[in-house]
């Protein structure tokens, strides 16, 4: 009988195993117990010229990756939850997401995109929120700076991140609490030294090269993404192309009186009508900012934004961008911490806003065959990060609705090409 019992058994098990046809990462709050660990599987499995299918709002982005011993090893090593679905499992979810009464899609990842972060080399790797990420999803990636971008090595790569940049040269407009500072002093040199190494006169000038090459790059079909001082400061720059807008404690000698007249908002990616601030003490670059705005407004313990929903099968871009375990998603500070909302063109996409602020958190837009997205904010789980301030342990926040944010983005050029509808 304990024969008859065993053989049963393993028939059945041999079954299951004959008839999986597709592993599932689900991507809820209730069934994954890693969700940043879960992007790197996806990345990893696109890696090896496998296709994923991305199942837009089933499931809070559930991923369908062909089955395999490899991939439920590697889930297992990397502690992702997965489930294993039969033939007729998997054609059952595709049927109901493919319903019209469904808001759901399934869009096809085919290919791993190279990813370039663009960021000094002595930078260490948990200074940025998307590096963090990157490394504890252990999906690879190539840091790049000013002599890649104006040597044209961006074409090498298809996704490009940019975090806490300062593109008008102004040295991150740290003047007032740190020209003192070794690191200040030190960083500023540097600075100074590569741009005459490039063959510019001015830091300020060889940023705003850099922030041309960059917008280029988008233009002719890059995905691009920014976070924190790199949003604001990089539409800065493009505006400000052969306007001196700097200090002379910034590059030696005097602004153009009437810099701001002299804006050109044309050229910019995703704001308009913005006043730069005069004052080289002040830590701000502009009004788009909403960091001083909402210090009064908006107290740590109800500071959230919410996710704005779209409809997958017909506008499945923003949608990818948005996908989470949850609509509301804790605010984080940076020294730009959020777009004024008056200030983001009409053009542009608002994926995630605090409407009682005014403010957009998370916006994205098309520039060209390219694509945009900036996302205000330094950290996702460090709701006030200071220079000097220790790293984030993401370990302790596998299913930081914040980071997948960033994790959407990097997946996204992944994706394959649809015509947007709206």
């Amino acid at each position: 009988m304990n024969k008859f019992l065993l053989s049963f058994v393993f028939c059945v098990l041999s079954f299951l195993q004959i008839s999986a046809s597709a592993i599932l990462i689900p991507m809820d709050a209730e069934s994954q117990k890693n969700h940043l660990k879960a992007y790197g599987i996806t990345y990893w499995v696109l890696s090896k010229q496998q296709k994923v299918q991305w199942l837009l709002n089933y499931r809070g982005g559930s991923f369908l990756l062909p089955d395999g011993e490899s991939i439920r090893q590697e889930c297992q090593i990397r502690g992702v939850s997965y489930e294993i679905l039969s033939d007729a499992q998997t054609q059952s979810i595709l049927s109901e997401i493919s319903s019209p009464s469904q808001n759901q899609d399934a869009v096809i990842l085919e290919k791993a995109p190279r990813i370039a972060v663009y960021s000094p080399k002595e930078n260490p790797p948990w200074d940025d929120a998307v590096t963090m990420v990157l490394t504890y999803a252990e999906i690879p990636y190539t840091t790049i700076y000013d002599e890649e971008v104006l040597d044209d090595k961006l074409v090498l790569y298809d996704w490009l991140h940019l975090h806490h940049e300062d593109f008008t040269g102004q040295y991150g407009k740290f003047y007032e609490a740190y020209r003192a500072a070794p690191w200040y002093i030190e960083g500023k040199k540097k600075a100074e030294e590569l741009a005459a190494k490039l063959g510019y006169n001015k830091v300020s000038e060889e940023k705003k090269a850099v922030a041309e090459k960059i917008r280029n790059y988008v233009i002719g079909g890059g995905f691009m993404f920014a976070m924190c001082s790199a949003t604001d400061s990089f539409d800065i720059a493009l505006a400000a192309e052969g306007v001196d807008i700097c200090e002379p404690m910034f590059d030696g000698d005097p602004s153009d009186p009437d810099y701001q007249s002299k804006l050109d908002f044309s050229k910019t990616f995703a704001f308009t009508n913005f006043t730069l601030e005069r004052n080289p003490l002040q830590y701000e670059f502009s009004s788009i900012d909403m960091t001083d705005k909402r210090r009064r407004e908006v107290p740590k313990e109800s500071d959230y934004f919410s996710l704005m929903d779209f409809s997958a099968k017909w506008d499945p871009v923003p949608t990818m961008l948005c996908q989470n375990h949850t609509a509301l998603v804790k605010g984080f500070m940076g020294q730009t911490t959020a777009f004024e909302r008056e200030e983001v063109k009409p053009t542009v996409l608002v994926l995630g806003e605090n409407k009682i602020n005014g403010e957009a958190r998370y916006i994205h837009g098309i520039k060209g065959k390219g694509f945009f997205t900036f996302y205000g904010g330094h950290d996702p789980e460090d709701y006030q990060h200071r220079v000097g301030d220790p790293k984030t342990e993401l370990e302790l926040h596998p299913n930081s609705p914040g980071y997948r944010l960033i994790l959407n983005n990097v997946l996204f050029p992944a994706a394959q090409k649809k015509k947007q509808k709206t």
